[in-house]
């Protein structure tokens, strides 16, 4: 605890003079153009990670960057994650959903080993949702049996899961039908920096560079 309150002082003795004026501007409101949801693990730091100022990301987070499928009824699993999404893209109108996974995620590694969440009865309720079990026959069809490889592999299935369950929200559906929201999945391996974005024309994951490269001839040929 002494660590943080020495960061507070910190932050507040020769830090938040260098963020005063966007913090002055940001009394009126927030006005972010991105809802970004990712993990809860400590070593994602989606400010370090996109160098972005407060007030630019709209962030939701939750052990293994799950996002609900939406139930009619009101009963969903994480009604949070509902709001949150909804006040995201209707109240805010963020342009853009981030959904990033990440490398060594240990909400993934604990449904490839479900002995790693045994007495964690809430984390298991929380990962029951997350279907994977089509990545995972198809590794084992395919004899892949790294380690490494295999969780690389379901964090990936992840992130292409919680897309679909995104695109189930009501908000979410009427914002692209008008053509005012993207969504992107990303994978982020914190240990060397790289970020890898789902490009839905080679079904793959690709280096961000590359990503953007693409996206950038494909807008310079509409125009």
């Amino acid at each position: 605890m002494q660590k943080l309150v020495q960061g507070v002082r910190r932050f507040q003795d020769s830090v938040f003079q260098d963020y005063q004026v966007i913090f002055e501007r940001l009394r009126s409101g927030q006005r972010p153009q991105t809802l970004f949801i990712t993990c809860s693990d400590s070593r994602v730091v989606p400010g370090l990670l996109t160098q972005t100022n407060p007030g630019d990301l709209f962030v939701l987070r939750s052990a293994g960057n799950v996002v609900p499928h939406y139930e009619a009824d009101g009963k969903s699993s994480d009604r949070a994650a509902e709001a949150t999404i909804e006040y995201a893209v209707e109240e805010l109108q963020v342009r853009d959903v981030i959904i990033c996974g990440h490398s060594h995620c240990g909400a993934m590694g604990a449904i490839l080993h479900p002995n790693q969440a045994a007495r964690l009865p809430a984390m298991q309720r929380h990962l029951a949702t997350v279907s994977v079990h089509y990545r995972l026959a198809e590794l084992d069809r395919d004899g892949v049996n790294d380690p490494a490889s295999r969780l690389h592999a379901i964090v990936e299935e992840n992130v292409l899961v919680q897309m679909a369950n995104l695109a189930t929200h009501p908000s979410v559906i009427q914002a692209r039908a008008k053509a005012q929201l993207n969504v992107h999945g990303w994978i982020y391996h914190f240990e060397s920096g790289r970020v890898d974005s789902y490009c839905k024309t080679r079904s793959k994951f690709v280096p961000l560079s590359t990503w953007q490269a693409q996206t950038s001839s494909k807008q310079q040929q509409a125009a």
